[in-house]
């Protein structure tokens, strides 16, 4: 039986890599757009549990190294929380793009290896859809999954394009759409992943809810705050209703 040493060394002379787009959890910077639903601290705790949970799901992949790739006021906060078996990477320059750009420049520039760049929130992504993107990534120069909102949670890439993410439109409904604009402009080919939701607002949280009630394994951490979070949403409703 391998040691856990021996299959981290095995993970990084893969060609496979999933980056973790990821923040550190500290109120008031991570699923700002909650807070009117949610107290800054239930918003920074509920993070913590997708951010848990996404790196056991990003374990769980054979032969891949997994990797975060945070702003560089993060690392330490995160490199404490993702363990010895995940490198933990700042990112040159500020916002979401320029992370995505430090992925590949990274991971993908050098080596040419098979890697994907996925968001924090995704935990419940059903195993089989990391797997099938980076097969993808054996044909394809690119490999995208939409969001039905119109962006994406994930990209994949075996080479650096600096230009595919410059000035991003991500957090808007037209960041797929241009993503794949600048695609065609490089002239690189493009396989889709199934298409997916994250986790933005309060809606996001009662769908996520209702999936996880029946198969909590998915995302397990995610699944006892929302559990809670449905108890205590239920008992201050109740209230109001005898009030």
């Amino acid at each position: 039986m391998e040691s856990s040493s021996q299959t981290v060394v095995a993970a990084r002379n893969s060609d496979r890599v999933l980056v973790i787009m990821a923040k550190a959890p500290r109120p008031g910077t991570v699923k700002t757009r909650l807070t009117p639903s949610l107290s800054l601290e239930a918003v920074t705790a509920f993070y913590h549990c997708l951010l848990d949970d996404t790196l056991a799901l990003a374990r769980s992949l054979p032969d891949v190294e997994v990797a975060i790739m945070c702003p560089q006021s993060d690392v330490n906060d995160l490199a404490q929380l993702a363990g010895d078996e995940v490198s933990v990477v700042a990112q040159k320059g500020e916002g979401l793009a320029a992370g995505l750009t430090s992925v590949f420049a990274h991971f993908a520039e050098v080596h040419r290896r098979r890697t994907i760049a996925f968001n924090s929130d995704s935990p419940h992504l059903p195993r089989s859809v990391l797997e099938d993107a980076f097969e993808m990534l054996s044909a394809h120069d690119l490999v995208v999954g939409p969001t039905h909102d119109g962006g994406y949670y994930l990209v994949g890439a075996k080479a650096g394009h600096p230009a595919l993410f410059a000035h991003d439109r991500m957090g808007t409904s037209s960041a797929l759409e241009t993503l794949l604009a600048r695609a065609r402009v490089l002239t690189l080919s493009v396989g889709l992943a199934e298409p997916f939701y994250d986790i933005d607002v309060v809606d996001d949280l009662t769908r996520l809810a209702a999936e996880l009630r029946l198969a909590p394994a998915r995302a397990p951490r995610t699944a006892r705050w929302l559990k809670e979070w449905e108890l205590v949403t239920a008992q201050s409703r109740l209230g109001k209703e005898e009030w």
